[in-house]
């Protein structure tokens, strides 16, 4: 397996001039205010246990399991030292030392087996309905009653039926009626939670390649980026799904003009993390580089590589009311891939923007342990993100995440905020079938 597990935590640490800069912005400092807990101190610590005057005993596990891998910290160090890359390598020697929990273990084991993964999600759907009612909009649920597991919180919806499942797997766009007839071919990696929660992003994305004229491939080979093994330390399991989806990317990359992705952490995970994590196995380094130049986030692509601009600016007249959106920066689109401007200008030709304060504080997601294990914590954050996006009094809130949308859409509701969040694709979509009923 090819890792960073040897990865000098005492050079960054060195590297430190503890100037501060990263406090402010950091998401868990921002809610505790523990040195500890804040980047230049889980720098500092990983270099006292490298000097081998800290023990990474369960102590310093909860400590270095608090940070949200929000990566502001990289984006506003002066020296952009690494501190989201050595939270990632000593999870991993947490979990050789400690393990995983079996919860963790059993979701990590789904997402490299889709089709057990299929039958899960569809017994998920058959008996939610016994515990669950769907939110106002149809895209979450919440608990009939006080469930003390759940905490009373919102859940994306599962779909009867998941978005790969729903289609064949190619899907002729280019000679529908009224098309822009753009004459391209793209594939989709659609991501889990887009794949069985959020499947209207994935439609939504088809409706808008319909109008382009722009063939679709779904890509029903594809298995999870791995972002949620990777940020738990479970790297046997990345090493896995990496190696799969390589393989499986290769077989018809040089078919289509392009792979999109509608997810941040996804994108981020595939555009960024895999070469790293593969940063000694050079051959298999190669082989994703080489994918790379034709993989995109999804609004990205269809800003820069179509004319949607144009089209949506000529039927901006046709639109009745103009509703308004806030837009909120998903870490891994922002802070890592660099893409705010893409959604904005796509969202901006139909749609009212309204920014609110700080729209690239983090969300407070946090991955997998933080959702399960330190809720509470994920839970400040997000209050005070829904806090922000009440004061715009926006129709809605929008981002290019669907991690993002879970942690905001409990957040909103357990703030008592009536705002809608729809991916950026789901109001694309419904401009155009409003102009084109």
């Amino acid at each position: 397996m090819a890792h960073f597990d040897d990865y000098d935590y005492l050079k960054t640490s060195n590297a430190c001039v503890k100037c501060g800069k990263c406090l402010p912005d950091c998401t868990i400092f921002s809610i505790n205010g523990d040195e500890a807990t804040s980047p230049r101190g889980f720098i500092d610590i990983l270099g006292a246990y490298q000097r081998g005057e800290v023990p990474l005993d369960k102590n310093a596990k909860n400590i270095l399991e608090t940070c949200f891998l929000c990566t502001t910290c990289v984006s506003v160090c002066p020296n952009s030292l690494p501190t989201d890359t050595l939270i990632e390598n000593i999870r991993y020697e947490i979990a050789q030392k400690y393990g995983i929990a079996w919860f963790k273990r059993a979701f990590f084991y789904l997402l490299k087996h889709r089709k057990i993964m299929d039958f899960s999600f569809k017994l998920g759907a058959f008996f939610s309905p016994l515990l669950y009612q769907r939110t106002r909009d149809g895209s979450s649920i919440k608990p009939h009653f006080t469930l003390p597991f759940v905490k009373k919180r919102v859940f994306g919806a599962i779909a009867k039926q998941s978005f790969l499942n729903s289609h064949s797997e190619e899907i002729d766009f280019s000679k529908s009626k009224n098309n822009l007839s753009e004459q391209k071919k793209v594939a989709i990696f659609i991501g889990c939670l887009g794949n069985y929660n959020y499947k209207n992003v994935g439609e939504s994305l088809l409706v808008i390649l319909g109008k382009l004229g722009i063939s679709a491939k779904i890509a029903k080979g594809q298995k999870c980026c791995g972002a949620p093994a990777y940020f738990t330390g479970d790297f046997a399991s990345v090493d896995v799904l990496i190696r799969q989806n390589v393989e499986y990317f290769e077989s018809f990359i040089d078919e289509v003009d392009a792979i999109l992705i509608p997810e941040a952490t996804c994108g981020a995970m595939v555009l960024e993390d895999w070469k790293h994590f593969m940063e000694k196995d050079l051959e298999l380094k190669q082989r994703i580089e080489k994918l790379l130049p034709k993989i995109y986030m999804a609004t990205q692509y269809l800003e820069s590589k179509t004319h949607l601009v144009e089209y949506l600016k000529k039927i901006q007249k046709n639109n009745q009311q103009i509703k308004s959106v806030t837009y909120h920066d998903p870490c891994h689109a922002r802070k890592v891939l660099g893409i705010y401007q893409e959604p904005r200008k796509l969202l901006e030709q139909n749609y009212q923007l309204i920014e609110m304060a700080d729209s690239s504080l983090c969300c407070g997601f946090g991955g997998v342990t933080m959702q399960t294990e330190h809720f509470e914590l994920a839970s400040k954050v997000g209050s005070k993100k829904a806090k922000m996006i009440q004061k715009t009094q926006a129709d809605f809130v929008a981002a290019e995440c669907s991690a993002c949308r879970m942690q905001l859409t409990n957040a909103l509701h357990q703030e008592q905020v009536e705002i809608t969040f729809l991916h950026p694709l789901e109001l694309i979509a419904k401009a155009i079938q409003e102009c084109n009923p």
